[in-house]
């Protein structure tokens, strides 16, 4: 009797398994909320890209609305959007790069390469400041205010759309 119903069980939670297994395929981690929203970008000290005696910390943030865009050398898709927040930049918006999981070396000719639209670029070559960030893949945007609390989170790569429909009318909400 008990072996019968061990037999009936297997299956049955194997089915069971596999149905939400299936329906988490369907989900879209793009659409996920950010933990971050409303909450003062995370504390943090690194240096810069460009210059490893220069130390930055969160106070970057406070006093004007910044973007901030999550990238690395090894990411095809911060490839792909650097036209848009090089005409984000021109537009007059700041901007600060997260250098992330990156080398200097490989993150210094990507920006000789693709251009450089940040007015600097935090080195997180350890992924410290992306984890705090909560960033699961790059490219991430935050849009950070005067305050420097974080009031928009744009997961993945920022296509002119995005920049048109999402991230301009953030900008002009918070500015």
């Amino acid at each position: 009797m008990t072996r019968r119903l061990l037999l009936l069980l297997l299956p049955v939670g194997f089915i069971g398994l596999a149905l939400i297994f299936y329906q988490g395929l369907s989900l879209d981690p793009s659409k996920r909320d950010s933990a971050l929203m409303a909450r003062e970008f995370p504390a943090f000290e690194a240096t810069t890209l460009r210059d490893e005696n220069q130390r930055v910390d969160q106070s970057l943030f406070k006093g004007e609305m910044t973007l901030v865009n999550v990238w690395g050398e090894w990411c095809p898709a911060c490839k792909q959007e650097m036209p848009q927040l090089l005409g984000l930049a021109d537009q007059g918006i700041r901007m600060v790069g997260v250098n992330y999981r990156d080398t200097r070396e490989k993150g210094m000719q990507f920006l000789s390469e693709f251009g450089d639209p940040f007015e600097t670029n935090i080195f997180d070559p350890d992924g410290e400041l992306g984890f705090d960030l909560g960033v699961y893949g790059a490219p991430e945007t935050f849009l950070v205010d005067a305050d420097g609390v974080i009031r928009y989170h744009h997961k993945g790569y920022v296509s002119p759309e995005d920049v048109r429909d999402r991230i301009l009318p953030e900008v002009e909400k918070w500015r």
